[in-house]
């Protein structure tokens, strides 16, 4: 097996598990888009369920909650880490700290994609974006982040 199917059967597996077994990231319509060593992408489709509450009045339509985009980097940031196990199915990792930057509201689909800058023997840390398509077909970053990790390997 290449290390490619490797990583499909890893996000088929962790979709798998999303579906079944996460309630919250299942309701949200949550996707493991890609996985590969160091990196993965999740997205989460617009729907009018995660939105702000506040009137616009300009005939857009509202802006998903900034809390949506904190749950995909937190998820997306751990999640990659796993690509760095031995066994990315065995072991846990447990969020330490989490920092999210937020550029300008969302207004569609949200997808980020997380990077492995560390993975150390009990603490990891992610870089991940998070990028919109615009209701004028632009793709826009609307949140950065960076997470720290506890990695619980198994030996």
């Amino acid at each position: 097996m290449t290390a490619e199917d490797e990583f499909e059967a890893h996000r088929t597996l962790l979709q798998g598990y999303i579906d079944e077994n996460h309630e919250f990231l299942s309701w949200l319509g949550t996707t493991v888009d890609h996985v590969g060593q160091g990196t993965m992408t999740m997205s989460i489709p617009y729907d009018d369920k995660l939105t702000n509450t506040r009137p616009n009045g300009d005939g857009r339509r509202p802006d998903i909650h900034g809390g949506v985009a904190a749950t995909l980097v937190d998820t997306v940031g751990g999640l990659a880490l796993r690509t760095e196990f031995d066994e990315p199915t065995s072991g846990g990792v447990a969020t330490i700290n989490l920092n999210v930057n937020y550029l300008r509201p969302a207004t569609g689909d949200l997808r980020a994609t997380a990077d492995v800058v560390r993975a150390g023997s009990s603490v990891g840390v992610s870089e991940i974006t998070v990028e919109t398509t615009t209701l004028d077909g632009e793709i826009v970053k609307v949140a950065t982040g960076q997470g720290a990790y506890r990695l619980f390997r198994v030996e």
